[in-house]
């Protein structure tokens, strides 16, 4: 059986799951992949903390989906947000819905331009360049295009220990985060 190279975007995908791992790993939150029934859901991951969180309320475990996406195209910045073309209609709409039980959001990891930029390591490092922010959409508006979505991950919301720590505190405490509109 040959086994045929991973493409640049199969390669761009996997580093996204090693991001989110990572995170995750940092804050003490439980980190799983996906199965395939929940992938055709859009759904990449799920995320498990447990409390006692830091300002938190009075759940002791939240649960958390995950869309991942990752890109080498350099963002747009408008009033603190970065700007990204989400494909396909369906997907946007499955993570906007209000009608799921559990919260989800969609991590964007922005790479470098060029793959070589990428990773890099050393004897005391192993470096993932660039970094992803997050958002839920939970609440947006309806789309009136047919294969693609603008949408606007703020700044504020990098996707790392700390910021994951907070968001699952805010869960803890039923603060579950919806989408704020920009006008760009």
């Amino acid at each position: 059986m040959v086994v045929a190279p991973l493409t640049p975007e199969n390669i761009e995908s996997e580093l996204s799951y090693a991001y989110l791992h990572a995170v995750a790993s940092k804050a003490g939150v439980c980190c799983e992949v996906a199965g395939r029934h929940e992938d055709n859901a859009g759904v990449d991951a799920r995320l498990v903390g447990w409390g006692p969180f830091p300002n938190g309320g009075w759940r002791q475990e939240v649960d958390l989906k995950i869309q991942l996406k990752a890109t080498v195209k350099q963002p747009a910045t408008v009033q603190d947000s970065l700007s990204y073309s989400l494909s396909g209609i369906p997907r946007y709409d499955d993570l906007r819905s209000q009608a799921v039980a559990t919260p989800r959001i969609l991590v964007v990891l922005f790479l470098p331009d060029r793959a070589e930029n990428w990773i890099t390591h050393t004897d005391d490092a192993l470096s993932l360049h660039r970094c992803a922010y997050w958002v839920s959409l939970r609440g947006a508006k309806s789309s009136t295009n047919k294969t693609a979505q603008t949408i606007y991950l703020p700044k504020a919301q990098r996707f790392d220990a700390d910021g994951l720590t907070s968001l699952m505190a805010a869960l803890s405490r039923n603060e579950i985060p919806t989408y704020q509109e920009i006008e760009a």
